[in-house]
């Protein structure tokens, strides 16, 4: 993702390349949880002019779990999910990237149910975020039909949530600044940013 947060700063947002406690160091459900929303509340902590009110996340495969899982928190306005893993009960099912979300979460759905309600994106509906789900129709990764369910349980709740399926793109090139695919992405992230602004402004007169 470093390339990704260099590309970001070049078009004028402040970036924010997040590090977290992996499987096999320390990481699972919750420490990988736990990383990811410290990084988040860090921010508040940064003594530099930004524009908080427009914080997104993008998270890219189990990256794109990770952002979905803390779309619920109050400082994110929106959040982007490249080639996501969008639903870990069905990902382990289907046993995409192996037994990695076995490994991650700690066994199946059956053997801890808590560890699935705490991580599974698809168990936090609704997150009232904005939502922008970004996937090839050709990765053979993680399958775009994740995305595409998340996307209709999203817009059942009424949560915002658009997916943009990109015809011919793989898993990767979501991640390659010098493609098409990565420039439509970049290209989404001042409207998501939009979005989230009302979002703010939404919460603020339901208080």
């Amino acid at each position: 993702m470093a390339a990704l947060a260099v590309d970001l700063a070049d078009r004028g947002w402040a970036s924010w390349n997040v590090e977290y406690r992996r499987v096999g160091n320390g990481g699972g459900v919750p420490e990988t949880l736990d990383d990811v929303r410290a990084a988040i509340d860090a921010l508040g902590t940064v003594d530099a002019p930004l524009d908080r009110a427009r914080l997104v996340v993008i998270g890219h495969s189990a990256g794109g779990q990770l952002a979905l899982s803390a779309a619920g928190m109050p400082a994110v306005a929106a959040v982007v999910s490249l080639a996501g893993v969008c639903n870990l009960q069905s990902a382990a099912r289907e046993r995409i990237g192996d037994s990695a979300v076995l490994e991650f979460v700690g066994g199946t759905p059956a053997q801890r149910p808590e560890a699935y309600a705490m991580a599974d994106p698809t168990r936090l509906l609704p997150s009232h975020a904005a939502v922008l789900l970004v996937h090839g129709d050709v990765d053979d990764r993680v399958p775009v039909q994740q995305s595409r369910g998340y996307a209709r349980a999203a817009q059942a709740t009424g949560d915002r949530c658009e997916l943009l399926e990109l015809t011919g793109v793989d898993h990767f090139a979501l991640i390659d600044p010098r493609t098409q695919a990565w420039a439509t992405v970049a290209g989404t992230l001042t409207r998501c940013g939009s979005v989230g602004d009302t979002r703010r402004r939404d919460r603020s007169g339901e208080r």
